[in-house]
C-alpha cells in the first residue's frame, strides 16, 4: 500500500471554503500516486482557532464531508480526511475524524477521546468520544487517533487488540513541543509494533506555531519520511507483512500481563 500525508499549512486570512477547495485539489492530485490519503486534525478551522469553533462547526453530513468525499471519488483513494468541529443533533461539540472509502462514502468517523487543554480550549468545548475504531483497508487495518491520544499509550493497546497494524493519528501539535511529537510517535510504533502515519499541520493557528514534521513511522521504529515545517506531502509505501514479520521475529506482544485476562487469585 503507497500511503500520501498531506501536511496542510492552516492560515487563518483564508476562509474555511476557501482551503476545503485547495485541500480537495490537493486530494485530487494523489489519483494514480497513492492508496491512502492522510490529512491533519480540524485544517478547515484550525486547531487552536478555538474562537472559531462555534461559528464553523458542522454536522457529519456538512460541507467537509460534501467535499472530501468527492474527493475521494476524484483520486479514488481511501482518505483519511483528518477532522472537523462537529456539531451533534444535541448541540454538543466534537472533534471528529472522517474516513471515505475510494467510492466517497463515508465509512468511519471518530470522536477523539482525549480533549487537549486541561482546563481551557478543546477541553472545555468540546465533548469527549467513547469508542474505539479501526478501519479495514485492503491488507491493513488502521486504528484511529487524534493528536493528543497519542499521549495516552493504553488507548493505542486497545488498538491493537482490536486488530490495527497501522496508526494513522492527524494532528495540529505545536511547534514549542515539536520533539514530544516525534519521540511519541515512534514509541507508540515501537511497543505496538506497527507502523504510525503521523500528519500534522504547518502554518499558526490562532497565534500558536504549528509543528509541521509529519512522519511515517515503520514497526521497529524506523523513520520512513519525514516532513518539513511548511506544506508538503510526504510519500510512502507500506509492507503490511512487515508488521506480521517484526511482531514474529520479536514477539514482545505475546508477554504481555497486564490489562489482560483478571489475575488468578
Amino acid at each position: 500500500m503507497r500511503a500520501s500525508l498531506i501536511q496542510i499549512a492552516v492560515d487563518q486570512a483564508e476562509s474555511p471554503n476557501s482551503r476545503r477547495a485547495r485541500v480537495a485539489s490537493l486530494v485530487a492530485e494523489q489519483r494514480g500516486a497513492a492508496d491512502l490519503v492522510v490529512l491533519p486534525e480540524l485544517w478547515p478551522v484550525g486547531a487552536f482557532a478555538y474562537e472559531s469553533f462555534e461559528t464553523d462547526a458542522e454536522p457529519l453530513a456538512g460541507q467537509t464531508h460534501e467535499v472530501m468525499a468527492e474527493a475521494a471519488r476524484d483520486a479514488s483513494v481511501w482518505l483519511h480526511a483528518g477532522s472537523i468541529v462537529e456539531r451533534a443533533p444535541d448541540g454538543a461539540l466534537y472533534n471528529t475524524a472522517l474516513v471515505f472509502s475510494p467510492s466517497g462514502d463515508l465509512v468511519a468517523t471518530y470522536r477523539k477521546i482525549h480533549r487537549f487543554g486541561f482546563d481551557k480550549g478543546e477541553a472545555v468545548l468540546m465533548g469527549a468520544g467513547d469508542e474505539l475504531v479501526t478501519v479495514p483497508v485492503p491488507g491493513l487495518s488502521l486504528g484511529v487517533a487524534t493528536c493528543y491520544d497519542l499521549r495516552f499509550p493504553e488507548l493505542f493497546r486497545g488498538l491493537v487488540d482490536a486488530g490495527a497494524l497501522a496508526f494513522v493519528v492527524p494532528a495540529g501539535w505545536p511547534a514549542r513541543r515539536r520533539d514530544h511529537w516525534t519521540l511519541l510517535a515512534r514509541a507508540r510504533a515501537v511497543e505496538n509494533q506497527a507502523y504510525v502515519l503521523a500528519c500534522g499541520t504547518g502554518g499558526t493557528h490562532a497565534g500558536v506555531p504549528q509543528a509541521g514534521h509529519s512522519l511515517v513511522v515503520d514497526p521497529w521504529g524506523e523513520v520512513l519520511a519525514e516532513a518539513g515545517d511548511g506544506e508538503e506531502t510526504l510519500t510512502v509505501d507500506l509492507d503490511p507483512a512487515l508488521v506480521a514479520t517484526t511482531r514474529d521475529r520479536f514477539p514482545a506482544l505475546k508477554d504481555r500481563l497486564l490489562g489482560l485476562a483478571p489475575p488468578r487469585r
